[in-house]
Formats: C-alpha cells, sequence, structure tokens
C-alpha cells in the first residue's frame, strides 16, 4: 500500500509503554516514513512536552500520579487540536492510564492506540536515560511500573509485546501493517 493511502488526515497514533520501551525511536521512525508523502505530521515526544508543560515535575517531587494523570489529559487534548486540524499526531508517551485512554477513544476520531509492552527487567537492561539506574540507588522515585503504578490499556488496536530477537523495523512493519488494514476497513465500511 502506498504512503499516501496510510495517511488518514486528522489521525492520532498513540505510542504509550514504559520509559525505554522504544516509543520514541518507533515513533521517529514512523513519522519519517509518514512524511514522505504528507507534510502534515507532527511527532510529540513526552520526555520534549514534559519539559515545555511541567517544568515543576522535572525534578520528580511533584510527578505523582495525579500530577502525571493531568498532564496526560493535557496531551490528549493537544493531539484533538491538532488532529481537528487535518494533522497526522503522532505520540510517544508514557500515560499509562486508562482515563487516558478512554478519554482517546471518544474524542479522538482516526485513534490508534499502540502498547510497547517490555518486561521491567529488560527495561533495567537497556535503560537507555539511565534512569532505572538512579531508582535502584535511590536517587529518584515516581517511577512508572517501579513504585507508581501503571494501567495497561485494556484494549490497544496493537500489542506489540518483547520478544528476543524482534527488532525496530519489525515492530514498525506491524504497525504499518495495522494502519493499512485500518485503511482498507474504512474503504470497504
Amino acid at each position: 500500500m502506498a504512503t499516501s493511502e496510510l495517511i488518514n488526515k486528522g489521525q492520532v497514533i498513540w505510542l504509550t509503554g514504559l520509559s525505554g520501551a522504544g516509543k520514541t525511536t518507533l515513533a521517529e521512525r514512523l513519522c519519517a516514513f509518514l512524511r514522505q508523502k504528507s507534510d502534515a505530521v507532527v511527532l510529540l515526544d513526552g520526555d520534549v512536552m514534559r519539559a515545555m508543560f511541567a517544568q515543576d515535575q522535572m525534578d520528580g517531587r511533584h510527578h505523582d500520579r495525579d500530577a502525571r494523570l493531568a498532564l496526560a489529559l493535557k496531551y490528549s487534548q493537544l493531539c484533538k487540536m491538532l488532529s481537528e486540524q487535518g494533522i497526522t499526531v503522532v505520540i510517544a508517551t508514557i500515560s499509562l492510564f486508562h482515563d487516558v485512554h478512554r478519554w482517546n477513544r471518544h474524542h479522538l476520531r482516526n485513534y490508534l492506540e499502540i502498547y510497547l509492552k517490555v518486561p521491567i527487567a529488560e527495561l533495567q537492561r537497556r535503560d537507555p536515560k539511565g534512569l532505572y539506574q538512579k531508582f535502584a540507588r535511590g536517587e529518584t522515585r515516581q517511577m512508572a511500573g517501579l513504585d507508581l503504578a501503571i494501567e495497561e490499556p485494556e484494549a490497544p488496536d496493537l500489542l506489540l509485546e518483547y520478544q528476543d530477537g524482534v527488532t525496530v523495523e519489525d515492530c514498525f512493519r506491524q504497525i504499518i501493517q495495522t494502519l493499512a488494514t485500518r485503511q482498507s476497513h474504512k474503504e470497504h465500511a
């Protein structure tokens, strides 16, 4: 299927998972692919948005469950605003809250939820930002999936569950296939 056929104006592709799961890597790869045929594609990265919208949470003291939930709902509202203007939004964020996923399904047209499910042991091994090491040393707290409970998506459109030997490219192909299947269903509906 051609790239232009995968772009559904005003869609939101929401990649969620714990820190180190590969959300940003896949989101960047997906955006680059979608931008080949459309300039109306924007990438929203959770780390960048948290730095912009939640400076007081950056030190970890105010990054509790309620603050994270409020921030995630702001991300959802931003996605809604952008997608309603015909922009394809690819967002990479932890935001593991049932309330957020339900809000998204109810308010975001053309919403695709992708859950990158990676075991904690693998995330600790990867630890690209050193967050798991900091947690182990007691330098940080309120880390999603460790001492801060998460709510895994109840019905993601695509579950990318960690398996040894599965590459970023393999995951990317599954995302593209899911987009193609959704588009095909819309055309035949």
